[in-house]
């Protein structure tokens, strides 16, 4: 369960009644992570600029490509939410998320993400090289910033435990098997153990 509430639209200031219209304006409805950070139109502002970045990223990479680097950030930063909004887009987009075909320009960009998530110092001079192959560096700008603000989607989402929302109940991430290869989520269950 969130450890904050969703705002309720009919108690809401003006000022946040007006960034909720403004939301389902421009995105259709107020998803449970939204209903949240409408408690500060200033940081729903803020996280919103994901969308800003996707615009630029998305006819760089394509559509498939920028869910499935969005997805092995959300993994890596065994964020259950994120994971399960990407394993719907993944699926929505006639992929098997559990056999992925993924050519050499995808492994570099997914390879990227996990890494940006995981440890951006250790991202390798080849590895980075690697992505120069596919990128200019103006598109590696822009797909960095847009891989951070999707870390700032899974910190918001895991620290403050965001629900699921209701259109992911057939796409629900099982952390077993989507975090599996995620440091930090081994690294969470040694502790546990421990």
């Amino acid at each position: 369960m969130s450890r904050i509430s969703h705002v309720d639209y009919e108690k809401a200031s003006p000022e946040t009644r007006a960034a909720w219209d403004s939301v389902v304006k421009n995105h259709g409805s107020v998803t449970n992570m939204k209903a949240v950070l409408l408690h500060s139109p200033t940081a729903l502002n803020a996280v919103l600029e994901w969308y800003s970045l996707y615009e630029k990223v998305k006819p760089v990479l394509g559509g498939r490509l920028t869910i499935l680097f969005c997805d092995a950030i959300s993994r890596e930063n065994a964020c259950k939410l994120c994971s399960s909004y990407m394993r719907r887009g993944i699926v929505l987009g006639g992929d098997d998320p559990d056999d992925l075909q993924l050519s050499e320009r995808d492994k570099a960009v997914v390879e990227y993400g996990r890494k940006l998530a995981a440890d951006p110092n250790r991202i390798t001079d080849d590895e980075f090289a690697k992505l120069g192959e596919y990128l200019s560096e103006t598109e590696i700008v822009e797909l960095t910033a847009f891989g951070a603000m999707m870390i700032v989607n899974n910190v918001f989402n895991n620290a403050l435990r965001i629900d699921l929302d209701d259109v992911l109940a057939d796409f629900i991430v099982d952390p077993e098997v989507a975090f599996a290869g995620s440091s930090r989520y081994r690294a969470l269950k040694e502790e546990a153990k421990a």
